[in-house]
């Protein structure tokens, strides 16, 4: 089904809602001060570019993919001046200044901001963000083009097919979403061999109490789903056919309960069996579709969640696929490669890109708030082009941590 895109009432700009900046309110400097004082990464000099502005700049180059090191720095110092004191020179360092720079930062200082600040974000009022009364969550995975260098091919590997190797080294990622905002989170990166089940083991750790998690058929094993179960959030994940769920108790809905098992022997003996609820059905009068879906779910109590609305809701998974392009091609450019030449600086970038996204969602769901939308039928590429306009003029806070005059 074609989406529509929904607007802002008339008289209403998406400009409107960004004076105070959108990276740098949506990412504190009080909190990247105190998360590069836990790592150690705080600059202990004066620098052209202090850890800091550094942390800013590795974001702010998702924003400009087709730009060089230099203008995206130039671009990102008008409007961070405030940062560095109002006496202070800002000076646009050359390209082996801003690599120093970044490596000095390393990757492990913004993952850790990644993890601290991406978080979920609907609200109560968050149209699409919540059945009945959990919040939903999907999990999937995906790949990424990083620049053609030996040390990126040895540490991330490519992909192979019949036509040969493919033309860039490529990363693997699996992050969870927020359905009804399109927030990506918990994300976790590896080299393309990495398979997203094993990546999922690390993602899963950030969901909780109240949420709802939708997943594939391949991510299903019964360690992964033990894992997430035992987290406190509800499972509602698809799983292949050929698994064994005998019907133990059919339920008024259609749905039955079963259990699965750790291993052949656990289910012949019928021992540490984890009860789980199966539902089944068909989607009559849909070109391509499968001939039965199965589904199943931690929810047993079919008064809670019935089995007509969890089929529904199941197909809401897609949500993630709408994130993860949103990220991939509107925001990265659907034939731009990461930059970077290492390792290490490759998955900096790529976490930055993450926080980048975070950041024009956050801007959009404030958005569709005040306009009493649902934010993930906002225009995300419009959104993009007017960060990319006024983020010369994002000055939020002052150094002192007093709103700037603006």
């Amino acid at each position: 089904m074609t989406r529509t895109i929904a607007g802002l009432p008339a008289g209403t700009r998406i400009t409107d809602h960004i004076s105070l900046g959108v990276i740098t309110k949506t990412f504190p400097v009080e909190r990247i001060d105190a998360v590069l004082s836990k790592t150690g990464k705080t600059s202990q000099r004066n620098r052209d570019l202090p850890a800091h502005i550094v942390v800013y700049y590795v974001i702010a180059l998702a924003l400009y993919m087709n730009s060089s090191y230099r203008e995206v720095l130039r671009c990102l110092l008008e409007g961070i001046r405030w940062l560095l004191g109002p006496e202070a020179v800002v000076k646009v360092t050359d390209k082996s200044g801003i690599s120093q720079a970044r490596t000095r930062l390393g990757s492990e200082t913004v993952i850790r901001i990644h993890d601290e600040i991406v978080q979920p974000i609907a609200v109560e009022s968050t149209k699409g963000g919540w059945y009945r009364r959990w919040r939903l969550v999907s999990l999937d995975g995906s790949t990424m083009d990083v620049a053609d260098q030996k040390e990126n091919e040895n540490t991330f590997g490519r992909s192979s097919g019949g036509r040969g190797d493919s033309a860039f080294p490529q990363l693997r990622f699996v992050s969870l979403v927020e359905n009804g905002t399109h927030v990506l989170f918990g994300t976790q990166l590896g080299s393309y061999k990495t398979a997203e089940a094993t990546l999922a083991k690390g993602a899963l750790a950030f969901i909780n109490k109240g949420m709802l998690c939708l997943a594939d058929r391949y991510f299903y094993g019964f360690e992964l789903w033990n894992q997430a179960k035992s987290n406190d959030a509800d499972l509602l994940w698809r799983i292949k056919k050929n698994i064994c769920l005998p019907h133990e108790k059919k339920l008024p809905d259609g749905s039955f309960l079963s259990r699965i098992y750790a291993s052949r022997e656990d289910r012949r003996k019928n021992q540490n069996g984890i009860v789980v609820r199966v539902i089944e059905y068909k989607l009559l009068g849909v070109a391509g579709s499968e001939a039965i879906y199965r589904l199943m779910t931690t929810i047993l109590n079919h008064e809670d969640a019935p089995a007509e609305e969890l089929a529904a809701l199941y197909h809401e998974r897609w949500e993630i696929e709408t994130a993860l392009d949103e990220l991939k091609t509107h925001l990265r450019g659907a034939r731009i490669v990461l930059r970077s030449k290492t390792p290490d600086l490759v998955k900096q970038e790529f976490y930055g890109l993450m926080m980048a996204h975070f950041a024009i969602r956050g801007l959009m769901h404030e958005a569709g708030l005040k306009a009493d939308v649902d934010p993930d039928q906002l225009s995300f590429l419009h959104a993009v082009r007017v960060i990319r306009r006024k983020i010369v003029g994002f000055a939020a806070f002052s150094p002192s941590g007093a709103k700037s005059a603006s």
